[in-house]
């Protein structure tokens, strides 16, 4: 199987986004960058025509014109214009500073020289007296020494002139071909783009529709899917996640059935003990005694309370009663059991009134007191008692159920205590029995605890916390809908 090479949803649009900004920015820089200095020889170009141009126009003619009145002693001029000269050897030396091409820097360097020598022709007229030479020296040397400056600038404006179009033309083909080539580039990059978005689409799109297509059969109960493959790691991690939800919710469905099935199984048991053939035998024994004596009252009451005592039992098909209707079972039982076993039995309830609307499992206390009686009382010479007793502690209610009968060795205290916390007890419809409905309805800090002494008697412990009016609808409900699935 081929590996798929993950990486992160963040990191593959970094990616994305670093192939379609860098390089672009990359051509532009660079393209900016050779027109930005094209741009900047065609302005030094154009700067030297310019002032080359200013030069050539008036050069010649102000110093011919001045050297002519130096020359007829004309009195428009009282000095040699040498500073005419410097100032234009200033310009020329500003000039060889910018231009780039060898043949006018030669001309450059030329016209240097001519006015080096133009200084000179001008001081020798300077010096010259006769009026005939220095007309001559002015014709031939003065004139000509200009007019070859001229010449020389008019050769450098027009090769300035010549390099100016050339780049001009370099301009408009590297514009060009910038423009060709950032077009080209955004074409591939564009096809980059979307081919690498459309990829990292899919893989974003696909598992999600994967995902949504496992949690819709999720919701139908069926947990048989594999885990969807995927190059992003954030969806793969999503996906590893819902996994074991999905895993742990099964278990947990497949644990709450297999509670609920054996809560009510052992409901069911229990409320088999409550029409135990011996008891009904018994009680109706009991009540014929009763009634053959002419102990009318006593039957009324036992047959009332062995009517009260089924009733409760069954409660209307409800598993989660008050302790207030627990109280009362659990005392119509005892009022039964107290008239068969009147010599030998008595009993104490102490509930507070204030805990009688908590919520406990139906048949939760009669199973200990028949314990009491017939493992406890029944073996002890001499009368025997039952105290019951409830209160408040944390968020829990203790119910306390003790009896002063034989009791029990540790060793049986210890079995007793090992056999009530096995999940899969057999040990029928007695103290294991409320214990593991205890258990399975309020979690594993409900149930029982005991403890006993040899021949002093045993307490029995309930703890349940304390839950709301409205807990046995909602439980009842959620079992119904587990037992469903």
């Amino acid at each position: 199987m081929k590996k798929i090479k993950k990486t992160s949803l963040a990191k593959q649009i970094k990616i994305l986004m670093t192939v379609a900004i860098v390089p672009l920015i990359i051509m532009i820089i660079a393209l900016f960058t050779i027109l930005g200095n094209m741009i900047y020889g065609y302005s030094k170009t154009l700067q030297n025509v310019t002032t080359a141009s200013e030069f050539n126009m008036n050069f010649k003619e102000n110093l011919d014109l001045n050297m002519y009145y130096i020359v007829v002693d004309s009195k428009n001029i009282d000095h040699l214009p040498t500073n005419e000269v410097d100032e234009a050897e200033k310009v020329l030396k500003k000039l060889k500073t910018t231009t780039k091409q060898n043949d006018n820097i030669w001309r450059i360097n030329s016209m240097l020289n001519l006015c080096s020598r133009l200084k000179e022709c001008m001081i020798d007229i300077d010096n010259t007296v006769e009026y005939d030479l220095r007309m001559e020296m002015l014709e031939n040397n003065i004139y000509i020494i200009t007019d070859l400056i001229k010449s020389y600038m008019y050769d450098y404006i027009y090769e300035e002139a010549h390099e100016l179009r050339k780049i001009q033309y370099e301009i408009n083909q590297k514009i060009n071909q910038g423009i060709k080539i950032l077009l080209f580039a955004a074409i591939m990059i564009a096809f980059f783009v979307f081919v690498y978005s459309t990829r990292i689409i899919r893989s974003i799109t696909m598992p999600i529709y994967k995902l949504c297509t496992k949690a819709e059969r999720f919701g139908m109960g069926d947990f048989s899917f594999d885990n969807i493959l995927s190059e992003n790691t954030d969806l793969q991690t999503l996906d590893d996640a819902f996994n074991k939800m999905a895993s742990k919710i099964d278990i947990l469905l497949k644990r709450v059935k297999q509670d609920q099935i054996t809560l009510r199984k052992t409901e069911f048991e229990l409320l088999q003990s409550q029409i135990n053939p011996h008891f009904l035998y018994n009680t109706f024994d009991s009540i014929i005694w009763l009634a053959e004596t002419g102990q009318d009252n006593e039957v009324v009451e036992m047959t009332t309370n062995l009517s009260m005592f089924f009733r409760t039992s069954l409660s209307k098909g409800k598993d989660i009663i008050t302790l207030e209707t627990e109280k009362q079972h659990v005392k119509s039982y005892l009022k039964i059991q107290q008239i068969r076993y009147k010599d030998i039995l008595n009993y104490e309830i102490n509930i507070p009134d204030k805990l009688l609307q908590y919520n406990i499992p139906k048949l939760s206390l009669q199973p200990i007191v028949e314990n009491a009686i017939y493992h406890g009382i029944k073996n002890k010479r001499g009368g025997g008692k039952i105290d019951i007793y409830a209160y408040e502690k944390n968020d829990f209610i203790q119910i306390e159920v003790s009896d002063n009968g034989v009791g029990m060795s540790q060793d049986k205290l210890k079995a007793l205590k090992a056999n009530i916390n096995k999940r899969d007890s057999k040990n029928g419809v007695g103290l294991a029995n409320v214990h593991k409905r205890l258990s399975l309805y309020f979690g594993n800090n409900a149930g029982l605890n005991f403890s006993s002494e040899l021949g002093k008697g045993t307490k029995v412990i309930v703890l349940l916390p304390k839950k709301n009016e409205n807990y046995s609808e909602k439980n009842q409900q959620y079992k119904d809908g587990c037992l469903q699935m």
